[in-house]
């Protein structure tokens, strides 16, 4: 299927992207753009380098101790070949999400991303949008999931938040990041949860048919390129009986915050997220009824998000 546009770039998305072919100024301004989230973390009360560092603790000063070794190997899927989308640059970081920088880093840079989006939210607003995904799933799904899957599931902050919106279900949460997964499986241990830890990419899981009620995706698919968002799609049909439930909480491409966005900040945006224009112009509605769903419950959780749920036919 070719995906459908909802409209196309707009005059300053297409000079922004201009300007980011130019490699020193990709640089520049991915590097602001990870400077800028570490000084807000500061300005509401999160210590970046504190916070970081109980993780960092198994860390020496030349590489990383064994625990952590032998936790990326036992999570790493060594079948497994990474999507040419996914070994890019991501969230300010080279690497993009295969290294342990991001890994650690990653929870905070959601505090931080998150704390501007209701005005007051500060450093609860990465816990105040999960609430609002989850207060929509509770509202739309007709009983409570009893088998969860967590597409993208990162360090497991969405993981662990499903699981206790939904206590009685048994979760997994899966990631193309092993090092993610490392750390998502060791603050699962740290806590007591019982999650299973799944590398691969959700396009391809390798999962039984039929073998979940829910399939999660949580702040993913502003990520993906325009196939991979289908492919995801119609694996996770895949996965569900009929009945089941798909539930997607994202970016709103129609949301006024992003429309006005001025061209600075749109420039810092795009240089952290590569795909960001293809998420934005494609019709997530056409796409979940290609890949076997009813057309998506559409509702709006936060001034910059929304959350889709359709039904597996």
């Amino acid at each position: 299927m070719t995906a459908t546009t909802v409209k196309p770039m707009g005059l300053a998305s297409r000079l922004v992207s201009g300007i980011l072919q130019i490699q020193p100024l990709f640089d520049l301004a991915r590097k602001r753009a990870r400077s800028m989230m570490v000084q807000r973390a500061s300005q509401i009360g999160v210590d970046w380098p504190a916070r970081t560092a109980a993780l960092r603790q198994r860390q020496s000063e030349q590489s990383f101790s064994p625990d952590w070794e032998q936790d990326l190997q036992a999570l790493t899927n060594p079948d497994l070949q990474y999507p040419s989308y996914y070994v890019a640059p991501f969230h300010a970081y080279p690497e993009g999400n295969l290294g342990w920088d991001p890994a650690m880093e990653v929870e905070v840079a959601a505090l931080s991303v998150h704390a501007r989006i209701w005005p007051e939210a500060g450093a609860q607003g990465d816990a105040q949008l999960r609430a609002s995904y989850h207060q929509v799933l509770k509202e739309q799904l007709p009983t409570a999931p009893q088998r969860i899957l967590d597409i993208g599931c990162s360090v497991g902050m969405s993981t662990f938040t499903l699981q206790d919106t939904f206590p009685e279900a048994a979760i997994a949460g899966l990631d193309l990041s092993p090092y993610f997964l490392a750390v998502a499986k060791y603050q699962s241990e740290q806590a007591g949860r019982s999650v299973l830890w799944h590398h691969a990419a959700a396009e391809a899981t390798g999962l039984p048919d039929q073998s979940f009620d829910l399939v999660s995706s949580c702040l993913v698919f502003h990520e993906l390129p325009a196939q991979a968002a289908q492919d995801i799609l119609k694996e996770a049909r895949r996965l569900l009986p009929v009945g089941g439930h798909i539930a997607l909480m994202d970016m709103n491409p129609q949301s006024e915050v992003f429309a006005k966005m001025p061209p600075y900040i749109l420039t810092l945006l795009k240089s952290t997220e590569p795909y960001i224009d293809e998420y934005f112009s494609l019709d997530l509605d056409a796409v979940f009824q290609t890949a076997g769903f009813t057309a998506p419950t559409r509702v709006r959780n936060s001034p910059r998000h929304h959350t889709l749920i359709a039904q597996a036919i």
